[in-house]
């Protein structure tokens, strides 16, 4: 732990003095507007989606990789913990200073530093280059006014960062047809713990000059792969090089309501064995749909045991059609109560409203909320969810689930009240019941929230004592003195 590490109760007369050090130093190195150091304002950067609180000793606002280099020299020399910060919207605890230390927070590098929007020749594809603060939403649209699509859509797109999503390699609504983050990340520039700084794909010297295939370097290690889904654990990101698609033409859309939900895990499992490729592919408990339907006022949306939200596209009006009657079809053999068809844009916007607005509709119904987002295979599904159910009853814990079933990712969230020392136990053993299940089908620990602190103990169930023992050396070679993010994905 280092020297400078805190909690929310101030600290004693020692650590004080040791803060009063560092806030010295950092005012040497950074403008006044690049850095909070009072109480109110490193509380505001203590906590994330988890709700747990960690006090950082210092939050600092680079506006530059040449400012994030100066802080990691600075960290490197005094073996300072540095915690990277996008929006802190994540579940698992990836962003909190659990050691104290500085907060990195990426807020202010927000600029779309170049869009290439030619294709000079077969195999190239547009590209940006965004700083990693930008949020998802404002970079999805920015790049849709050149008739360009960024598919990867978390349900918080309206507010988490790019830079958090590759940290993560966060997944979306319309990952079962176009894939998760890591598809689309094509360069990458990473500062390291002593500030050196790497550049991987188009944003490496060769990467640049070899464009025109998927811009990777094909002669050495696949850095790529490693850092995304890292959890901020390797290094800084502060330059992302994102692939980019053209705008499809065509969408239909449909909600589909069941009186069973295991009739709509069917459904999910029988489209993904029909080779039909939905963008689109939602599932929404009764009881969450519930929640939605008291929080927003939607005419013409009935309660049901489960819905899913339903949705495919393509250049190809007919083959666009053909598909969709495919869905409908299936839909009724598995005995879709009601289907609703999104006929204009304004009626597509709403049944888009009942899934984007899941969190916050369930956040008035419990004090806490415990969201786990595991990943089985779509034709587990129907298995999947009926263990949810019979996990419900066991525990005596209300659970409510949705999420991007076309991949087979489900958010599995448990609501209760952190103060009922009983029911948080029953929510404990749940969860172990939760995660235990999820192995036993092939499936994993993490869609897309990642490890973070809260899955820590489950993670050798899943990659073994060989597979933690090979990240930590990983680790080890980034970042030799563990001060990039400690005490995440294991301890």
């Amino acid at each position: 732990m280092s020297a400078y590490a805190s909690d929310t109760s101030g600290g004693n007369l020692k650590e004080i003095k040791m803060k009063s050090h560092l806030e010295n130093d950092l005012k040497k190195l950074f403008t006044k507007d690049q850095l909070f150091a009072s109480l109110e304002e490193r509380l505001c950067y203590s906590y994330d989606a988890t709700n747990k609180s960690f006090l950082p000793d210092a939050i600092v606002f680079p506006h530059s990789t040449e400012d994030v280099v100066k802080l990691m020299k600075y960290a490197h020399q005094h073996k300072i913990p540095v915690i990277p910060r996008g929006a802190g919207t994540g579940y698992t605890g990836g962003s909190l200073p659990i050691k104290g230390g500085i907060v990195i927070t990426f807020e202010q590098m927000t600029k779309v530093l170049l869009l290439n929007k030619e294709k000079k020749s077969e195999g190239c594809f547009a590209y940006a280059v965004v700083e990693p603060g930008l949020v998802t939403q404002q970079f999805a649209d920015y790049v849709a006014k050149f008739g360009l699509l960024y598919p990867p859509d978390p349900a918080s797109l309206k507010s988490s960062t790019l830079g958090g999503n590759v940290a993560e390699c966060a997944g979306g609504l319309k990952g079962r047809k176009y894939g998760v983050t890591k598809i689309y990340v094509i360069g990458l520039e990473i500062v390291l713990s002593d500030g050196q700084i790497i550049r991987t794909g188009v944003l490496s010297a060769r990467g640049r000059s070899a464009f025109g295939g998927n811009g990777q370097n094909d002669n050495s290690y696949d850095l790529e792969a490693l850092l995304i889904g890292s959890e901020g654990t390797l290094g800084l990101i502060t330059k992302i090089a994102f692939r980019l698609v053209d705008k499809v033409k065509y969408e239909q859309t449909v909600l589909a309501t069941f009186d069973k939900m295991e009739d709509a895990a069917e459904v999910v499992a029988t489209i993904t064995t029909s080779g039909i490729i939905p963008s689109v592919l939602e599932f929404i408990d009764g009881d969450t749909l519930a929640c939605v339907l008291e929080y927003i006022n939607l005419d013409n949306i009935e309660k049901s045991e489960a819905v899913l939200l339903i949705e495919v596209d393509g250049n190809d009006k007919d083959e666009v059609h053909q598909e969709f009657e495919k869905v409908l079809k299936i839909c009724k053999e598995k005995r879709a109560k009601n289907l609703q068809y999104a006929e204009t844009k304004e009626e597509k916007d709403k049944l888009w409203t009942i899934r984007r607005s899941i969190s916050a509709s369930l956040l008035r119904i419990a004090p806490t909320k415990v969201n786990e987002d595991i990943c089985v295979p779509p034709s587990k599904l129907p298995a999947m969810i009926k263990n949810i159910q019979e996990l419900s009853q066991k525990h005596q814990v209300r659970i409510n689930t949705f999420g991007h079933a076309g991949d087979g990712n489900l958010h599995v969230t448990f609501m209760c009240d952190f103060r009922n020392e009983e029911q948080m136990k029953n929510v404990e053993a749940a969860v172990d019941d939760l995660f235990d299940l999820t192995l036993k089908l092939g499936g994993t620990l993490s869609g897309e929230h990642g490890i973070g602190i809260t899955k820590i103990k489950y993670l050798e169930n899943e990659v073994g004592k060989s597979g933690i023992e090979l990240m930590r050396k990983i680790k080890s070679a980034f970042d030799p003195d563990h001060i990039i993010n400690p005490g995440k994905i294991f301890t």
